[in-house]
């Protein structure tokens, strides 16, 4: 069948990128699931099997190379025959490795549940995909900090409730965003400090076949459980599992994966607003066309993409939590087809946000002179309480000067709605006895209402984003390309 001819997973076609890719492929896990079994059957034969006769059991090196020689070769043809035949994967598998390291055939497995191999192969996958999300993040934060620091003390219009609010600043803004991102970095960071392995825990997870492979010595198996997570690259192991590690691990990954989700869906909704008021834009080619009937419109395509994904990716974390709700006692097998699906989704998908994300920061276009008239048509109203405060300092009564705002604030927005005016409320103040002696003409110095934003983007520069640029050094300069 042609490849046209069939469904294929938009994540993997247009959105993310190849090293995600790659490492969620049928080749990587599979592969990972021939490792696992030569580090088990390394171990066993570091730490010296008990055979039938009372005498220690050797597993031959000649087997181990063997083994170790074909641990990439795979069949995948061969596989799905017996697969096909046996309707297991796991035991496809060990079939089609033993055709092709005969002399293993009999110690392929040896002591193990199914869930050794695709319980174990899960955790390294998520440890490895959640480096390569950390280390596309910090490129992400990297980008935004620049950013905050070229914009520190451009005044701009903040908003609350999207109503006009006090003046901020653009860097102080993206602050903000970084700030967002920086929690979801220390969740990233944590989670794989604390990820462990399953180990080698046997069906049930009481390690019975291995304590009759080693003659009842439970130190040894112990140390084959250690053993074998080391070689795999993990200092710890979980200390019980049922047939499986348990599925709150899951759910503990993919809300940090949300976490993301919801920062950078945030980040996307405000370029999208920010694009709407003509004051920040994202990066676009010459010949990107924002619609097919519209000529004109340059629509925030990478934004809104990052905003979708970004949903989606949110919307992963409950297949996750409701999967840890619904084990039934030492395991069940509904899992197993939802994991397929939400684990490798999930990375992929924060991975495509966050190759939008580093494009989109790094490509960010500010319109310094909309961005003052924006600003410049509601000053006025702000600058009122100034110069209010700086009327009754000459001895003005306070309320009365308050009633004269009052009604000259409320003519001036009439007559903006009717479309019969403009916002000259500091002209019409400055004729005013109650302001005589006040000088109107700096009340409109949007740089007297931004606070302490510029000393807030360099502290927060300095002690948030300094820390984890000494962390990554080598993660510092980095950039995507969208293809699509």
């Amino acid at each position: 069948m042609d490849s046209l001819d069939v469904f294929e997973n938009p994540l993997v076609g247009r959105y993310c990128g190849e090293a995600m890719k790659r490492l969620w492929s049928p080749r990587r896990k599979f592969s990972t699931w021939r490792r696992l079994w030569v580090a088990l059957a390394e171990a066993q034969a570091e730490l010296g099997m008990t055979g039938d006769d009372g005498t220690i059991a050797r597993i031959r090196p000649e087997v181990l190379a063997e083994m170790r020689d074909h641990t990439d070769d795979i069949d995948f043809d061969a596989a799905a025959k017996y697969e096909r035949e046996m309707r297991h994967d796991v035991m496809a598998h060990i079939h089609s490795f033993g055709d092709v390291a005969p002399s293993a055939r009999g110690i392929i497995h040896l002591g193990a549940t199914s869930c050794f191999v695709t319980d174990n192969t899960d955790l390294l996958l998520m440890k490895e995909g959640l480096g390569l999300i950390r280390d596309s993040l910090v490129g992400v934060l990297e980008a935004m900090a620049r950013f905050a620091h070229r914009y520190r003390d451009l005044p701009t219009l903040g908003f609350t409730h999207f109503q006009p609010a006090q003046p901020t600043t653009v860097g102080k803004r993206a602050c903000l965003w970084c700030q967002d991102l920086l929690l979801d970095l220390a969740e990233i960071e944590h989670r794989l400090a604390t990820l462990r392995f399953r180990g080698a825990k046997g069906t049930t997870g009481t390690q019975a076949s291995f304590l009759s492979l080693f003659a009842g010595d439970h130190d040894k198996v112990r140390r084959l459980d250690r053993l074998v997570a080391q070689k795999m690259g993990f200092a710890e192991v979980y200390a019980v599992t049922g047939q499986t590690y348990s599925r709150k691990v899951d759910s503990q990954v993919l809300d940090c994966l949300s976490g993301l989700g919801q920062s950078l869906h945030k980040l996307g909704t405000d370029l999208r607003l920010l694009a709407h008021r003509q004051e920040i834009d994202e990066p676009a080619e010459a010949g990107q066309v924002g619609s097919s009937a519209m000529p004109y419109k340059r629509n925030p395509m990478r934004s809104e993409r990052m905003c979708g994904l970004g949903r989606f990716l949110i919307s992963l974390a409950s297949n996750a939590a409701n999967t840890a709700a619904t084990q039934w006692l030492e395991r069940s097998l509904d899992d197993s087809v939802n994991r397929r699906l939400s684990l490798p989704q999930a990375f992929l998908t924060a991975d495509a946000c966050l190759r939008l994300a580093l494009n989109i920061t790094g490509g960010l276009q500010v319109f310094p002179a909309i961005i003052a008239r924006n600003l410049n048509e509601v000053l006025p109203y702000m600058a009122s309480e100034t110069l209010l405060m700086a009327a009754v300092a000459q001895g003005a009564d306070r309320q009365e000067v308050h009633e004269v705002i009052r009604k000259h604030s409320r003519a001036v927005t009439a007559a903006i709605q009717a479309g019969t005016g403009e916002n000259d409320l500091i002209a019409r103040l400055a004729k005013e006895p109650a302001f005589a002696g006040v000088d109107t003409s700096a009340a409109l110095d949007a740089r007297a209402f931004i606070g302490r934003a510029p000393e807030q983007v360099d502290e927060f520069i300095a002690e948030e984003i300094g820390p984890v640029r000494r962390r990554y050094p080598h993660l510092l300069e980095q950039s995507a390309r969208i293809d699509v």
